[in-house]
């Protein structure tokens, strides 16, 4: 399901956010980075050229065979990218007449506005922007007509409007599926499965999509790599999925992992809702009368990142894990494996992570037992 987004005004300092955008990366990691959020990314995949795209340019040559008898255009970037591609081509004014003749239909405002752009003009749009809507906007029997659709962001192996398409079939429509900006592999797959395997460690608070086709890029690699079950664990617990829009969290939804998603499908309106969603996730807690958030990859004392060693935050997350309880000293060892089994050694890392902490009540000393968060 898509859950409610929460409102904190804490901000994102010490939080860790995954990005997966191929497009636009760095601009929406500006935008979280301004609130405090450190960004680690790797593209999910590459996309492939309009120009040298075959499968766009045999769907725009069954187009430009016969005159479809409805068009629906579904995004604003893909339908212009459509457009390029066959300037490029020299076919653009053969498509443009084409598709003159044929019943026009819009997802949204964006979509929209490519249409106009293009000289055609749309006959209707749906307020809600969803395929369900336009669905309920044609006829039942289909049969006969050929619909041609612009898809945005399919792979050769993933169809992003797979139920749409299949009921346009099943009312008896011959759909022309146009598949514009396709994405492969990602050039640098190393860099991307270092992402997908800190995801699935929970070495991140957050992961950000801003597209299905990322989403199913990530369950493909992760499946590849025998890690699909920790990347779910990941993603059903510490791990917060933030997807930019329904579409973009169906994949994940399918496999019940709680999403969190903007009203508006927008990359600002995503970077506004994780700023103001993730800290009333992971609140702070009230040790020792200072305010301590615990973190993927930070400790944060009072609003203050902390310089804490990898050891030091393993200690936190075992101490933050059921706050105010007892951690026994040989839990603790077995999260310093250098330390050789010497019980002295945890005596040593609590010492340097008050230290790091810079408040050495936040962590009492329970004798002959271990080690507590000192809760208030």
């Amino acid at each position: 399901m898509i859950a409610e987004a929460t409102t904190s005004n804490t901000g994102l300092s010490g939080f860790t956010v995954a990005l997966t955008a191929a497009r636009r990366v760095d601009e929406f990691a500006v935008l979280l980075q301004r609130r405090g959020a450190r960004t680690v990314g790797a593209p999910a995949m590459a996309i492939v050229p309009l120009a040298d795209d075959q499968s766009l340019r045999a769907a725009t040559d069954d187009v430009l065979a016969a005159t479809p008898d409805i068009l629906i255009a579904t995004t604003g970037i893909g339908f212009r990218g459509w457009v390029e591609a066959a300037e490029e081509w020299g076919v653009a004014s053969a498509l443009m007449d084409r598709l003159a003749g044929a019943r026009v239909l819009s997802r949204g405002p964006k979509a929209t506005g490519a249409l106009r752009a293009a000289g055609l003009r749309e006959e209707w749009s749906p307020e809600s922007e969803s395929t369900a809507e336009l669905l309920e906007h044609l006829p039942e029997d289909l049969s006969g007509q050929r619909v041609v659709i612009q898809l945005h962001g399919a792979t050769d192996d993933w169809d992003p409007n797979p139920g749409f398409l299949a009921e346009l079939r099943r009312r008896g429509a011959t759909v022309i599926g146009v598949p514009v900006y396709r994405w492969t592999a990602p050039a640098d797959l190393a860099r991307f499965d270092s992402l997908v395997a800190d995801i699935a460690a929970a070495r991140v608070d957050a992961v950000a999509f801003t597209s299905a086709p990322a989403v199913a890029a990530m369950l493909a690699r992760a499946k590849e790599r025998g890690i699909t079950d920790q990347l779910l664990a990941a993603l059903r617990g510490p791990v917060i999925a933030y997807c930019v829009g329904p579409v973009t969290a169906r994949p994940l939804v399918d496999l019940d992992v709680p999403v969190v998603a903007p009203e508006r499908m927008r990359l600002g309106a995503l970077a506004r809702l994780i700023g103001d969603d993730l800290p009333g996730r992971r609140p702070t807690l009230s040790v020792a009368g200072h305010e301590v958030g615990v973190r993927a990859n930070a400790v944060v004392v009072d609003g203050e990142l902390c310089d804490v060693s990898p050891s030091g935050l393993a200690l936190m997350h075992a101490l933050a894990a059921n706050p105010g309880e007892v951690v026994a000293r040989t839990d603790l060892l077995a999260l310093l494996p250098a330390a050789g089994g010497d019980l002295h050694a945890v005596e040593v890392a609590i010492g340097r992570l008050r230290s790091a902490l810079g408040v050495r009540d936040i962590i009492a000393t329970v004798v002959k037992r271990g080690y507590r968060l000192a809760l208030d």
